[in-house]
């Protein structure tokens, strides 16, 4: 990328996994807790992905990390006490310049003069100063177990997130209350001061492949990996939306509705009864078997000779079209060894017979599948020009996103 003349060297990695935090400034708060030694990389990944980031430390903190860690993550000077620059106020007060505030880690300590609106480091003075003026707050405890499970540290807890205040993690095990991964803060940042142009919306997914059973040990499958999907549920999540994946693989991530399904027929029952709460969009992203065979109840023995008789899955997304037809339904269509021609003109023949209002169509005999990396087509039912995406599963997501953002704005809004 273009380097920018007197630019901090760790500023070159600017925006380089993606734009979803551009334009925001985080403040990264850190405390005395051994789990100060992540933030280097947890303020880098903030960079990557678009921010600018700046960072407080209490006394403690800099006990564990020194404050030049941090200069050099974040690419500016280190808060370390308050000065006559007022920086609590530069940041935080009612014009300040900050996005988030974002106490990680948080000890038990800091927690509880938070709770208690006691400002004895230059951490708790920014903690008073962004929650008095209203600005977003996000804390991230790490601390042992037993500390995280004192009576007072729960409480204080209770009534932080009282005042709207959200806490990422923590993930506890070994006896210790441990700081979140990265990933999951960095995500619930996004979704916290990112793109929230799918709040309040319902999204549900189908991603990955199918399993059907040919005896209890025995499947019949296909080559399907689940990353667009996983993709698409995380984007969706970033965007704000309440997201829910049926599949057969493990996402783990907190905030995100998981149902397993192993058959087809277990994944159109799930979908279709999902469906009665009332979602927005339903994107069917799984290769969903288009055959079926009926189990042996015993395993078979491989001295045995084999003979299979299939019969057709149904067609989750035809089923669920004509069950919920207020529901935006968005398809994919992919196909092996066929020229561009006819690719797109098979996808807009079940765009056309399951009614859809859009379908992503791609040619997997060249890559797609298990990759990190596919190009697709976006077909619309509304008659546009087809839009092209090749990169990433991450930016494909991005950009179908922003299309069914577009999809669900009221027409005065387009």
């Amino acid at each position: 990328m273009p380097q920018i003349p007197n630019e901090h060297p760790t500023l070159w990695i600017k925006s380089t996994k993606s734009e979803s935090l551009k334009g925001k400034t985080i403040v990264l708060a850190v405390t005395g807790s051994i789990a100060a030694v992540r933030t280097v990389e947890l303020a880098r990944e903030f960079i990557r992905r678009g921010a600018d980031v700046h960072a407080v430390m209490s006394e403690a903190a800099g006990w564990i990390i020194n404050p030049m860690a941090l200069h050099y993550a974040t690419g500016n000077e280190v808060i370390t006490a308050i000065s006559g620059k007022v920086e609590h106020v530069e940041f935080f007060g009612n014009l300040g310049r900050a996005d988030l505030l974002l106490v990680a880690p948080a000890t038990a300590n800091t927690i509880g003069k938070i709770a208690s609106g006691i400002d004895d480091t230059p951490v708790t003075t920014f903690a008073t100063t962004a929650i008095g003026a209203g600005k977003p707050v996000m804390i991230v405890p790490a601390m042992h177990e037993d500390m995280y499970n004192h009576p007072a540290v729960v409480e204080n807890i209770k009534k932080i997130i009282g005042w709207g205040i959200s806490f990422i993690g923590p993930k506890v095990e070994e006896g210790i209350a441990k700081i979140a991964g990265n990933d999951e803060i960095v995500l619930e940042v996004e979704r916290a001061i990112g793109k929230r142009i799918l709040c309040g919306k319902k999204i549900l997914i189908t991603s990955g492949s199918t399993a059907e059973p040919i005896d209890p040990i025995r499947i019949l499958t296909n080559r399907a990996s689940g990353k667009t999907g996983v993709e698409l549920a995380l984007e969706a999540y970033r965007r704000g939306a309440d997201v829910t994946i049926v599949h057969r693989n493990k996402l783990g991530i907190c905030g995100i509705n998981e149902i397993h399904a192993e058959t087809a027929a277990q994944m159109t029952d799930t979908v279709l009864n999902e469906l009665k709460v009332g979602y927005d969009v339903l994107i069917s992203s799984a290769a969903i078997a288009d055959y079926t065979t009926d189990a042996s109840g015993q395993k078979i023995k491989s001295t045995e000779g084999l003979e299979l008789s299939f019969k057709h899955t149904r067609k989750l997304i035809k089923e669920a079209k004509q069950a919920y037809p207020q529901v935006k339904v968005i398809g994919f269509k992919a196909e092996a060894g066929v020229d561009t021609e006819e690719l797109l003109s098979r996808a807009k023949q079940t765009l056309e017979h399951s009614r859809l209002d859009m379908i992503v169509a791609n040619e997997v005999s060249k890559g797609g599948i298990g990759t990190d990396n596919n190009n697709v087509t976006i077909i619309y039912s509304d008659k546009r020009e087809n839009l092209n995406v090749e990169g990433s599963k991450n930016l494909i997501a991005n950009v179908l996103m922003n299309e069914i953002a577009g999809l669900l704005a009221p027409e005065d809004e387009e």
